[in-house]
């Protein structure tokens, strides 16, 4: 993979020929670290209870809420029979009914998670690592969102 197709610059619009390229070739190992973190967060060798595909609907779901809807697309590929829980179609009682709510807070409003959110999680059987692992999600996919809006702003798109 070269570095223009790694998923943060395709979805960006950033190419070697464009307005920026140049000075992102300057900086490679950045994106280099970032789709081995990408990777390392939505299909890692040890998922716990949150399969490849339950991370990529998370994935989606973050993106598509932030308006990144070329990142969300990107995700949708990913999703297979988990896009009702991407849409936020949840069923009550279920661990998703905790799981989404706590995602989209921590994606958006991170300052205003309080150790109650956490005890939600664990009493609907989420474990300690499980917990690490999808704040690691949220917070790669928050950060993803960040860099493709702000590269596609510097190299004069919207």
């Amino acid at each position: 993979m070269s570095l223009f197709e790694t998923s943060t610059l395709v979805v960006s619009g950033v190419s070697a020929e464009s307005s920026v390229g140049g000075a992102i070739a300057t900086r490679s190992n950045i994106f280099e670290m970032t789709q081995l973190a990408e990777a390392a967060v939505l299909r890692p060798l040890e998922y716990g209870m949150f399969p490849h595909d339950f991370r990529a609907a998370l994935a989606y779901r973050i993106a598509a809420r932030a308006g990144e809807s070329r990142l969300a697309e990107y995700y949708a590929s990913s999703v297979g029979d988990k896009f009702n829980l991407a849409e936020s179609i949840m069923i009550e009682g279920e661990p998703e009914s905790t799981l989404i709510p706590f995602v989209d807070k921590a994606a958006n409003a991170t300052r205003d998670i309080v150790a109650e959110d956490i005890s939600k999680l664990k009493a609907v059987g989420v474990s300690d690592a499980d917990i690490v692992r999808l704040c690691e999600l949220i917070a790669f996919v928050a950060y993803q969102v960040r860099v493709a809006l702000g590269l596609r702003l510097m190299n004069g798109g919207a």
